[in-house]
């Protein structure tokens, strides 16, 4: 009975006018083409870069950023964020702060978070940080823990340089 909403009310009052008779509001003046004015919000990380699966790489790949392979590489891959998907099979190296395997891998593997899924297939070393395997995933090879895998030195823990330098005697 009481309401303040002017749905039941009829038209616009005389003194209002339409939204559509309004003039539009001015757009906010641009900068000059040759003023390059920094954004006022940080750059969005870009996508992955996605190899298909019909594509067939010889050689090396390097990258900051992140790769998604799902076709053959033979050669080193170095990236952030490194996926392998089920179809790609990689024969060489690959260095990685996150690798996640779903394909094949023949070759080493370091990273600081190495996750195998059910469908990865590894035949190598595997130098992490921290790692997961799932179950059905199928790895040949050693399994190695490292504060910094992505160095790339091949010197185990603390206690095993130790012994290494330890002298022997011979009686």
């Amino acid at each position: 009975m009481f309401s303040k909403s002017k749905i039941n009310e009829p038209g616009p009052k005389a003194d209002e006018t339409p939204a559509a008779a309004r003039p539009a509001a001015e757009p906010a003046p641009r900068a000059p083409a040759g003023d390059f004015a920094k954004p006022a919000a940080p750059k969005a990380k870009p996508p992955a870069s996605v190899l298909s699966n019909d594509l067939h790489i010889v050689g090396n790949i390097r990258t900051t950023g992140d790769i998604q392979v799902e076709g053959t590489i033979e050669g080193d891959i170095r990236a952030h964020l490194l996926t392998i998907g089920e179809s790609a099979t990689i024969k060489g190296e690959v260095v990685a702060d996150d690798v996640v395997i779903n394909g094949r891998i023949v070759g080493r593997v370091r990273g600081l978070k190495v996750r195998l899924t059910s469908t990865a297939r590894v035949e190598g070393d595997i130098i992490h940080k921290t790692i997961a395997i799932e179950s059905g995933a199928h790895f040949e090879g050693s399994v190695q823990r490292q504060d910094d895998p992505l160095s790339g030195n091949k010197t185990g823990n603390k206690r095993q340089q130790q012994a290494a330098a330890a002298p022997t005697q011979e009686g």
